[in-house]
């Protein structure tokens, strides 16, 4: 499949971080960016498994989870 071109800006400082990675590893930017979006999809991807694999889990509130700890001695 054939790359497709996009604009992207940076802040400075992250724009020469990202050039120096680039030039250290023998890679190109685009290569690099490319990579840290795959690795950033990924991970979402991961979490969205997760969060269906324990859909059916009850839910606790918040209020409710702290007053067990509190119960429990915990806090």
């Amino acid at each position: 499949m054939k790359p497709k071109r996009t604009t992207a800006y940076f802040d400075p400082s992250l724009h020469e971080a990202l050039r120096l990675k680039a030039a250290s590893t023998d890679r190109s930017v685009s290569d690099v960016v490319d990579e840290a979006v795959r690795v950033l999809l990924a991970e979402d991807s991961e979490d969205l498994s997760a969060i269906e694999a324990r859909r059916d889990e009850p839910t606790v509130s918040f209020e409710s989870f702290l007053k067990e700890l509190k119960d429990d001695g915990l806090l």
